[in-house]
């Protein structure tokens, strides 16, 4: 099989750590004049994920200007402040075995807050000091696709030497949802038309203890109405090796030979991957060089670039651990 003839690599040497400052171009006496509160989040739920911990979410306010932020209270002290970018949090050092009662309240630019949202109660489990065995992972993990922007997964119970307190749904590494442990099911909303995603789910215990990622499930979301098909690759698999990672996919049918593809490693780009005149017919192969220790994870991913010179849709996302 040909392979590739260039590779350009970016190697990144150091976090950037990026400062921003909210505020925009009207003056401070232009914002005085927002006198309208956003709409109260509604949907609260609250799920205790530990003896510990609480996983508080919510659906999206709305503002005539824009929201800027959430603010979680408990009995009326604010506990919790997040961007408007995120509608879910968790809440930490919490007393085992303790009722609480969370709400949420929008903000926006002015300042304005929302009333709160329906209080929700949850209570902490009991402590368990003494439980170090995460459950098992959850098996049989599945999908459906319920239009442009939501699909439902259902997975098979886990067990755990003392009991499930939640499932933890992650999608590309970051946790979107959180369900109590008695749960096997779970609707993941507010997705983008037309896109790949790939889910795992674990399971948590009281003490905090989660299990190892249930088999992933790639879902493709509905284009949305007047869009042109998916161009992203498929069938991506990765097999770790001591030393390198095996990837295999089959590039999208543009109409055209594919002769490039960016690859991004835990979700930054590493490199290019540019085949000659004639790129490899059907599915294709790519092995690059890690350096790191056994244990260590990498995510992999994957996206093409389309005959009119624009990259297109990323492929699923696959995780693999040295050896």
């Amino acid at each position: 099989m040909q392979r590739p003839l260039t590779v350009a690599a970016l190697t990144v040497s150091a976090a950037l750590l990026l400062a921003a400052c909210v505020g925009g171009t009207g003056t401070d006496t232009d914002k005085a004049k927002d006198t309208e509160r956003p709409s109260a989040p509604t949907g609260v739920t609250a799920q205790a994920g530990s003896a510990t911990s609480v996983h508080v979410m919510w659906e999206r306010s709305s503002d005539n200007k824009a929201v800027t932020g959430y603010e979680v209270h408990h009995k009326g002290r604010k506990v919790a402040v997040v961007p408007a970018s995120r509608n879910m949090v968790d809440i930490e050092r919490l007393t085992p075995s303790t009722a609480y009662s969370f709400t949420v309240r929008a903000r926006d630019a002015a300042g304005n807050l929302s009333g709160p949202g329906a209080a929700t109660p949850v209570t902490t489990p009991p402590s368990t000091p003494d439980d170090g065995t995460p459950p098992t992972r959850p098996a049989a993990l599945r999908g459906t696709v319920g239009g442009s922007r939501e699909v439902t997964l259902t997975w098979e119970r886990a067990t755990d030497s003392v009991g499930v307190t939640a499932y933890d749904v992650y999608q590309a590494d970051s946790r979107v949802h959180s369900v109590p442990g008695t749960a096997t099911t779970a609707r993941i909303t507010h997705l983008r038309p037309g896109t790949v995603y790939t889910f795992t789910v674990r399971a948590r215990d009281a003490a905090d203890n989660s299990s190892p990622d249930s088999p992933p499930v790639d879902l493709t979301t509905d284009p949305a109405p007047g869009s042109g098909p998916s161009t992203a690759p498929t069938g991506l698999t990765a097999t770790a090796r001591r030393g390198s990672v095996v990837l295999s996919w089959t590039p999208p049918d543009t109409g055209a030979p594919v002769k490039e593809h960016q690859l991004f490693l835990n979700g930054t780009f590493a490199t290019t991957i540019v085949w000659g005149t004639q790129p490899p017919p059907g599915q294709v192969r790519y092995t690059f060089t890690v350096t790191d220790g056994p244990g260590t994870r990498y995510t992999v991913k994957l996206r093409a670039k389309l005959p009119d010179g624009t990259w297109g849709d990323f492929s699923a996302q696959r995780t693999v651990v040295v050896p």
